[in-house]
């Protein structure tokens, strides 16, 4: 048995359908991600991505199936999501930070609100996170004196922040000018160096071939083939997949 077998399942999604009215958006789809694990998930605009991901915190609530996180059906009518969303980050193409409060009271906000922490442990987590995506000198900072690429690394730390066992990625880097993309991407490579589970809706095909344990490509609400970087990038089955890559690489 190899090592992969012993890690433990920390997300387990289940014949997952999401519709708007008549239109399908996710269709029937099943997959399970391991503990330290990094999927990406790539595919054309409109496929379902963020859709699916916005299911796994149940920012979006599926049609039917289910979804376990950590061992817990988070869509059980009896679980408190608010309790499982703690376990869960999750950044976003646009940074939503609070725009009348400097950086390190972004970082401490939900923390404190949420009865985590105290005023003094979440000050010291903030100034340790932002020290980690390498905005130590930003602390006092507001959002509107900073780059697209510096919110975006802000977004992240306030994540952290809460100290989540899960990353969701949702086209973190969509958002920025291309300059910008690389400092954003840097600290999530860092993050998968350091064992963080973390699920990534990209449309940065060198990272995702670069840092992604497994890349799922879905189009029209289905995930059509899945593989790890080498199998997915060099050796694509699907016809869909093979168009895909041809007009993205």
């Amino acid at each position: 048995m190899d090592g992969e077998a012993y890690k433990k399942v920390k997300i387990s999604v289940q014949h997952l359908k999401k519709n708007y009215g008549p239109l399908e958006v996710i269709r029937d789809v099943s997959v399970d991600v391991l503990e330290g694990e990094v999927v990406c998930i790539i595919g054309p605009s409109g496929s379902g991505k963020s859709t699916f991901l916005r299911c796994l915190n149940q920012l979006e609530e599926r049609t039917s199936g289910t979804i376990w996180i950590n061992g817990q059906n988070i869509t059980s009518h009896t679980v408190n999501i608010n309790m499982v969303r703690r376990e869960i980050g999750m950044v976003f193409q646009h940074f939503n930070l609070f725009n009348n409060m400097n950086v390190l009271r972004n970082l401490m906000l939900a923390p404190v609100d949420l009865k985590i922490a105290t005023k003094d442990d979440a000050r010291q987590t903030a100034l340790r996170m932002l020290e980690r995506v390498g905005l130590s000198d930003k602390a006092d900072a507001y959002p509107d004196q900073l780059s697209g690429g510096q919110k975006q690394r802000v977004a992240i730390a306030r994540a952290l922040c809460m100290k989540p066992q899960i990353m969701l990625f949702d086209e973190p880097t969509s958002a920025l000018d291309p300059e910008m993309v690389g400092e954003v991407l840097q600290v999530m490579r860092e993050l998968a160096a350091d064992g963080m589970t973390m699920v990534v809706v990209t449309h940065e095909m060198r990272f995702a071939h670069e840092v992604a344990d497994r890349v799922l490509f879905m189009d029209d609400g289905q995930f059509l083939e899945e593989g790890d970087p080498e199998t997915i990038f060099g050796n694509p089955q699907n016809p869909r997949l093979q168009d895909f890559l041809k007009k993205v690489l």
